[in-house]
């Protein structure tokens, strides 16, 4: 029978091996727990979160980033705009909400309080020029001069949204020009050839009417349509008189006092002097005016090259008929396109979510988001992105256009690089152009009218 010592003795040992037990299965549990860790082989995670082949319900998403876009809703813009960003919420994880907002005046007029009550969507999409500036770009846009995406951006486009040396905005859509919109077709009938100077168009013009057609279109019935002549003309007045913009919007400058700038009035003049319009020139439309074009029943047409979706959609059958020249200058060595550039994207400064805007706007701006843009929009002009390619599809026209991009001969409108433009110029040029007024008086006339303008703005010397 065991003594009561011995007693205590086997407890203490039981106790013992107890504890001994318990150590070795502890150290035994910890080593097959990292065994199974997920740095071993045996249990790989892929990239989509699986483990083993199996999903691993114990990840989570990552969350998307929501940024915010104020843009218009005319045009084929905003539908461009999201088929981009369906693309981009697939590689960027951002989706985008847009902000619609009106055009015209009335849109302007909700930008400007947008920006002054801080309640700006984190990106937007607006105007690029004087009506930029109107807007305080320094203190409400993220300055984009050094950011690697808008290194292929052309300088032509950059010109129209840099203030104070700074580039505040990336291009939406392609350009398009205040150009001679012709018909290809009369031209190889006539034996034409595209001119380089005012006096060979002058020349084609009378080989045009001696065949019975009309040489030059108008279509004043549409009084903003009568401006082509000087508006499209801005690049050979830059050409030779090349601070005019700054001269000009500093008071500093004439269109009546520089001959370079008074010749578009006479160009606007001419044609009607020569007899080469259409006798009902006044009650002729816009819409009867490309038709007339695309008919081939009158053969030029000084208008802005975004009139060719309007020729593919009236008179599809004809669109490969229509071509473009620039509005020549007086030596065949000044001949380039006014160009207008399209509207600009821009990144709200004080957005909370800059880097995924940048994100965003490096995406739109590459080849991939411009050739998903491109496919849902057809382009009035080149791109002003280097290394994004006309597609096969493009207007006739616009591919005539592209060789004065890639030669640097295109310049912006005047309205791009200066806020001086008097609210009358269209009447004015259906003055001068139906030889109501001559084209010194006319030239007179429209100084008299920006002096208005300009003080309205404030502007400094005026």
């Amino acid at each position: 029978m065991p003594t009561k010592g011995g007693s205590r003795t086997m407890k203490r040992t039981t106790a013992k091996t107890l504890a001994f037990v318990t150590s070795v299965m502890m150290i035994l549990l910890l080593l097959a727990g990292c065994g199974s860790s997920n740095n071993t082989p045996s249990a790989t995670k892929n990239n989509t979160g699986a483990t083993n082949g199996k999903t691993d319900t114990t990840s989570e998403p990552a969350a998307k980033t929501t940024l915010t876009l104020m843009v218009g809703n005319s045009g084929t813009t905003l539908e461009a705009l999201k088929a981009v960003a369906t693309e981009a919420e697939k590689k960027l994880n951002i989706t985008i909400e847009y902000d619609i907002k009106p055009d015209g005046t009335e849109g302007d007029n909700l930008v400007k309080t947008r920006l002054a009550t801080g309640d700006m969507s984190d990106l937007l999409v607006y105007n690029t020029g004087s009506l930029l500036k109107a807007v305080n770009p320094v203190d409400n846009f993220l300055d984009l001069t050094n950011e690697s995406f808008m290194a292929d951006v052309l300088d032509s486009f950059k010109t129209v949204v840099t203030v104070d040396g700074k580039v505040y905005g990336a291009p939406v859509g392609s350009s398009s020009a205040g150009a001679i919109l012709y018909n290809k077709k009369v031209y190889g009938e006539l034996g034409l050839t595209v001119p380089q100077t005012w006096t060979e168009f002058m020349a084609n013009n009378e080989k045009i009417k001696a065949a019975g057609k009309t040489a030059v279109i108008a279509s004043y019935k549409d009084t903003w349509t009568s401006q082509l002549f000087v508006l499209g003309d801005y690049y050979n007045l830059q050409a030779q008189v090349p601070n005019f913009a700054d001269d000009y919007t500093n008071n500093k400058a004439k269109y009546a006092t520089t001959p370079a700038a008074l010749r578009s009035f006479e160009k606007t003049e001419e044609p009607f002097k020569a007899g080469y319009m259409n006798k009902d020139f006044l009650a002729t439309t816009y819409d009867v005016a490309l038709k007339m074009l695309a008919d081939g029943t009158g053969v030029h047409y000084p208008m802005l090259t975004s009139a060719l979706d309007s020729i593919l959609q009236n008179s599809p059958d004809k669109i490969n008929d229509i071509g473009v020249f620039p509005i020549p200058s007086d030596s065949a060595d000044v001949n380039g396109l006014t160009v207008w550039m399209p509207s600009g994207l821009y990144i709200n400064k004080n957005s909370k979510k800059v880097e995924a805007a940048k994100k965003f706007a490096e995406y739109f701006v590459s080849k991939e988001g411009q050739d998903i843009f491109a496919s849902k929009v057809k382009a009035a002009g080149p791109n002003v992105i280097k290394g994004i390619e006309l597609p096969d599809d493009a207007y006739e026209g616009v591919k005539e256009m592209q060789k004065y991009f890639d030669e640097g001969k295109t310049a912006p409108a005047l309205e791009f690089v200066s806020p001086v433009k008097g609210p009358n110029l269209e009447n004015l040029t259906v003055a001068v152009g139906s030889g109501i007024t001559s084209a010194q008086k006319g030239a007179e006339d429209y100084d008299k009218d920006v002096l208005k303008q300009a003080q309205q703005l404030n502007l400094p010397g005026w």
